[in-house]
């Protein structure tokens, strides 16, 4: 290597950490050949990107081929005599979209002419008869259309705009795209590809795109390379696109497209750029742009090997559509996903959905979507911000749908990756940092396999192959409840009125009864919980207590969430330590961990605003293991939340184990949709996806080795099939068979009121694993309440008595 190619490399690793400013960034122009990019660009693509490749599924409608511009390398637009109809119509648009969403499709993009009104009488008629006085007024109505009937999230390429129609059209697409093409003013002359395009202007263009960062609008852009543009103008026009996006934050991708030469244009025999020529162009808006904008390269316009669009420091494949043609380049096929995702793993990497808009402005969605905006693209999207993939949903009878299955994988070759460190880091005991934990949610593929498969071996490790399980009974003693959370589809109040189930209020004598029930049916273990009635005081609690181990004082009584115990001291006047004490003479053994949803202050003043704070409830379990009562701790994750929110979540329980070692287990509850009032309103996804639900047990084996030993899978919400699936990815308990389940059947789960012991054997007998039951605290059980457990007779009858909505009738005898 000689001097000046040492200082060449010098400069490119410097821009590892620092993005080049405008007149570095001329300093590209040196480097030729696109491979002494390639490996700076590409480690910026991984370090914003990791080894994800996304696209998005989509279906292309070209609402009207006629426009006001005349490109000399454009076969998309038109003239009228051309089309047997200006523009599609709104039955036609609905059939396209339809029939992607059938698909698995997420995007409608509308593509079309710019203007062709100002142009084109027969385009005007069109409009007058379709009652639209302009294009883009059609356009908003065809696109507000889609999104209401189908689901389906439109993009739309409308061309120039100005502030007001921003204003209007940001309420039916999330996001929208105009690409700059070129910054060179010299295109536009007589002789160039633009001449007698007014709106291929660059600088209308670039004030287009000011004024969709004025509007916060998600914007797609980019430049179009070989059309005679030079390599100084290429990054001329990059800088510009990079200082609107530093402005305003609203570019959510750089597409960098190359010219296919297309019969019947005035430049079918133009040359088209090499593939060479599209790489170093790639690895040039990679380093200018830095590692957290997206660079995409279309890949059915590649004619070289896909993996070095990934090398050059693509981490976007763009929109791929299983149904349409690519309008504007119908000679080039979209390649088919599984093609697509075979040659993307070539690269070491995994094919992700995205939706339209990108993560990172769906997770801040207040900031760029329209309230009306905000409830499809939740419901559409994951954790991450990423595509929901499968239909799978907890509670859900529903199988599991191939897109499902594809995304959770058994088998894949392993890889070096960053995300294999952190297990590596785990394994070893050591604590992630929050945003280290959060990265292992991301993993997808090979990487979703090595995070299985780890804590599935950390299990094997730490606790050993047998799977236990408890006999326990539910008992919910009303339904009645003051507060008014947005996920709860059990409690009865004035804001619930219309969920299913009346409000009722179970007596002492009916808590006695199922008490005795359970015992001869071989229960260990009553776990109590129920609404805060509004009559209800810590005497309530107290004597439910004493009621349970009056009717058969061997029963552990697992009582009470913390929300509960704050409730019952507060009510008496004394405080949660006295509270505690109380109950554990009255017969108390231990606490579910419950009421702590996501331990985080933003999300929880969503859910619950009048609920204990994170750090309230953390105090009433640390309390409760310091008067020597343990307590299991729960999760309930996918609704409105982000992966660090889990993260985030995980460190609060393994901080609190660090200093009280009370908690007995881990347990996630995936959020059951179907009837929580909060879904319904539009404010919720559909709970985890079949991947989330899988990595939060396989995480949280990893997260909180070794201080919690035990990672149960709640079989209610999960199914049984996928209960199982979580005991291969690091769980080790099934929880209890429950005899009477009303929470999540009340949310809409279809998975019954009881899994009985023989159910759960044959669950763990069909992996090839031993079974155990276990007592409360994962002590053994004896063989006089095992025989019982296995010769059950069927349960009685429940009695929940009716109560008035607006009752104040305490608990009594």
């Amino acid at each position: 290597m000689n001097s000046s190619t040492a200082a060449r490399a010098a400069d490119l690793r410097t821009w590892l950490t620092d993005r080049p400013d405008g007149e570095q960034a001329y300093a590209l122009l040196e480097h030729t050949d696109w491979r002494a990019l390639a490996p700076a660009a590409a480690q910026l693509r991984e370090r914003g990107w990791g080894c994800r490749i996304s696209y998005s599924r989509k279906v292309f409608v070209p609402l009207t081929q006629l426009c006001r511009d005349v490109c000399h390398y454009c076969t998309f637009a038109q003239t009228p005599r051309k089309l047997e109809k200006p523009y599609l119509e709104p039955e036609d648009v609905l059939h396209i979209a339809r029939e992607g969403a059938a698909l698995g499709c997420k995007e409608v993009l509308f593509t079309l002419g710019d203007q062709p009104e100002l142009r084109y009488a027969r385009a005007r008629e069109a409009l007058a008869r379709l009652g639209f006085a302009s294009t883009l007024d059609y356009l908003e109505h065809v696109a507000g259309l889609v999104l209401r009937e189908t689901g389906l999230l439109p993009h739309l390429n409308p061309g120039l705009m100005n502030a007001e129609q921003f204003t209007r059209l940001r309420r039916v697409a999330p996001s929208m795209g105009i690409m700059l093409e070129s910054a060179s003013e010299r295109l536009c002359e007589r002789g160039g590809p633009h001449f007698g395009s007014p709106d291929k202007h660059p600088v209308r263009r670039l004030e287009t795109l000011r004024l969709a960062g004025e509007a916060r609008v998600a914007m797609t852009s980019g430049i179009l390379i070989g059309i005679g543009e030079t390599r100084r103008e290429r990054l001329d026009a990059l800088l510009a696109l990079r200082d609107l996006s530093d402005r305003y934050g609203h570019i959510q991708e750089i597409i960098v497209q190359n010219f296919r030469a297309k019969p019947g244009t005035k430049m079918h025999d133009a040359p088209e750029p090499s593939s060479d020529e599209l790489c170093w162009t790639i690895a040039a808006a990679r380093l200018i742009f830095g590692s957290g904008m997206s660079i995409q390269a279309p890949p059915n316009l590649y004619g070289g090997d896909l993996p070095e669009l990934i090398a050059a420091g693509i981490n976007d494949w763009g929109g791929v559509s299983p149904l349409t043609p690519d309008h504007v380049n119908p000679e080039a096929p979209w390649p088919h996903l599984d093609r697509l995702a075979a040659d993307t793993a070539r690269a070491g990497c995994d094919l992700a959905e995205r939706l339209t808009i990108y993560p990172s402005y769906v997770l801040a969605r207040r900031d760029w979507l329209a309230p009306e905006l905000q409830a499809p693209v939740l419901r559409l999207s994951d954790g991450a911000g990423f595509a929901r993939v499968g239909t799978w949903s907890p509670g859900s009878a529903e199988a599991a749908s191939a897109d499902d299955l594809r995304d959770v994988p058994l088998l894949a070759t392993p890889r070096c990756s960053a995300i294999g460190r952190l297990i590596e880091r785990a394994v070893a005991g050591v604590e992630l940092a929050e945003a280290e934990a959060a990265e292992l949610f991301t993993a997808r593929g090979a990487d979703f396999v090595q995070v299985c498969e780890s804590a599935d071996q950390l299990r094997r490790e730490t606790v050993g192959d047998t799977v236990s399980y408890a006999v326990v009974r539910n008992i919910n003693y009303t339904n009645i409840c003051l507060y008014k959370c947005g996920f709860c589809a059990f409690s009865k109040g004035r804001a619930h009125e219309n969920l299913r189930g009346a409000p009722y209020l179970v007596d002492l004598d009916e808590i006695r009864r199922r008490v005795r029930e359970a015992w001869d049916r071989g229960g260990t273990e009553v776990c109590m919980q129920g609404g805060i009635h509004p009559s209800f005081t810590g005497q309530t609690y107290l004597d439910i207590c004493r009621a349970a181990k009056q009717a058969v004082p061997q029963m552990h009584v697992h009582a009470f969430s913390p929300l509960e115990v704050s409730h019952g001291a507060q009510t008496l006047g004394i405080s949660v330590g006295e509270f505690l004490t109380e109950l554990k003479l009255a017969g108390l053994g231990s606490l579910p961990g419950t009421a702590a949803e996501i331990l985080d202050d933003q999300i929880r003043l969503e859910l619950a605003p009048d609920k204990l704070s994170t750090q309230q409830w953390l105090d009433v379990v640390a309390q409760a293991h310091r008067a020597g009562l343990p307590t299991t701790s729960t999760i309930m994750f996918g609704h409105l939340e982000g992966y660090e929110h889990w993260a985030r979540h995980l460190l609060h329980l393994r901080h609190l184990q660090q200093q009280t070692g009370g908690l007995t287990e881990f347990v996630p509850l995936p959020f059951v949709h179907m009837e929580a009032p909060m879904y319904l309103r539009g404010r919720a996804r559909r709970g985890p996806t079949l991947r989330e639900a899988l990595l939060m047990h396989a995480v949280a084996r990893l997260v909180l080795h070794p201080l919690i030993r035990n990672v149960q899978a709640s079989w209610v919400k999960l199914g049984p099939e996928w209960g199982q699936r979580c005991l291969q990815a690091g769980a080790n308990d099934l929880g209890g068979t429950l005899m009477n389940e009303s929470i999540s059947r009340a949310a809409g789960a279809s998975h019954g009121q009881e899994l009985a012991p023989a159910e759960m054997q044959q669950l763990v007998a069909a992996i090839g694993r031993p079974w155990r039951q276990r007592n409360t605290l994962y002590g053994d059980v004896d063989a006089a309440s095992i025989e019982r457990a296995g010769n059950a007779a069927p349960l009685s009858d429940t009695y929940n008595a009716p109560i008035a909505r607006r009752t104040s009738a305490p608990v009594t005898a």
